[in-house]
């Protein structure tokens, strides 16, 4: 069995450690590094798992793949044509990334709430007056999480632990999170953007999802509202949430992903004074890596069994 690997920026390279991980659930395999576009076009041609990412046009040149296990929770960028409407499993790092996702959300609220953007833009004692007036708590507050998955779950867990309300949103019939007061259909959208204090987008972005969040929206949501998105940029239209903070519809905005991505170094949002920006480096994590190597030998082991995978991707719906 042929396993080519595609090193990215979430996986770079595999350690002797996980490469023999792979080997014991799979011992029949050969793992095969290809790196860049021309080496993939190579590989794949007999491959029959892919253990990374490969651009739309070398995903056509595959003969015999028996499993894509993409490296990444998101897959918008894998999910060509051909892809689609085959039959080759697509199987991802969905449910695995809610730590450190949840984590940077929590990062980019607080740094809103506690003004600490403020301070470190602008180090002058002489601000330490404003700064306090315009603090503010998460307790008590209503935090909307729109996207119910993975990542909303962990948002919703560290939200409960620090008092907050918390409502739910998700097109899926999903289990409930203790704590959690209700979770939605999306046509109740509305009624939670009118209550909560806190949003945060835990959406994939599909068809649906691409600019879901545009100045209808934003109208719907309390003037002291903050935004907090850690998952697609393109979920946000970014003119209307630019328009949205300038003209007061919403209070402040945490991001670490934008439309556009990348965000223009002359960007009025990298120096609006109600919001906060990271470079997508939400994930980050020394553990990350792990994780998906585990999932990858589980998901090879069930194969060699014939048993259901894991992390499935429905190709359609595109999560």
């Amino acid at each position: 069995m042929k396993i080519v690997y595609t090193p990215n920026l979430i996986v770079r390279e595999l350690t002797p450690e996980q490469r023999k991980r792979i080997l014991a659930a799979e011992p029949s395999a050969t793992i095969v590094e290809a790196k860049g576009a021309e080496a993939q076009r190579k590989e794949i041609v007999d491959a029959d798992i892919l253990f990374g990412r490969v651009p739309f046009d070398v995903y056509p040149l595959a003969k015999k793949l028996r499993l894509y296990q993409s490296i990444g929770a998101g897959v918008d960028s894998a999910l060509c044509p051909e892809l689609i409407n085959d039959d080759v499993p697509l199987s991802s790092e969905k449910g695995g990334v809610g730590v450190h996702l949840a984590e940077h959300a929590f990062a980019l609220l607080l740094t809103l709430t506690r003004g600490i953007h403020t301070a470190i833009r602008t180090p002058d004692y002489g601000l330490r007056e404003s700064i306090r007036v315009d603090q503010s708590e998460l307790l008590d507050m209503t935090m909307g999480i729109v996207g119910f998955g993975g990542v909303g779950r962990d948002v919703a867990k560290r939200a409960l632990g620090f008092r907050m309300r918390v409502l739910g949103i998700d097109i899926e019939d999903v289990t409930p999170e203790p704590g959690v007061e209700a979770i939605w259909k999306p046509e109740r959208m509305n009624e939670m953007l009118a209550q909560a204090d806190v949003v945060v987008i835990g959406l994939p972005l599909t068809k649906a999802t691409r600019h879901l969040f545009t100045r209808d929206l934003f109208r719907r949501m309390k003037r002291t509202a903050i935004l907090i998105n850690v998952t697609r940029g393109e979920i946000v239209y970014g003119d209307d949430l630019l328009a949205a903070l300038n003209e007061g519809l919403i209070w402040g905005a945490g991001l670490d992903v934008t439309d556009p991505e990348p965000l223009p170094k002359d960007h009025a949002l990298w120096r609006h004074p109600r919001c906060v920006v990271t470079p997508h480096t939400a994930g980050g994590s020394p553990r990350r890596a792990d994780r998906i190597v585990d999932t990858f030998c589980e998901n090879l082991r069930r194969l060699r069994e014939r048993k259901p995978l894991v992390a499935l991707i429905d190709k359609q719906k595109g999560y």
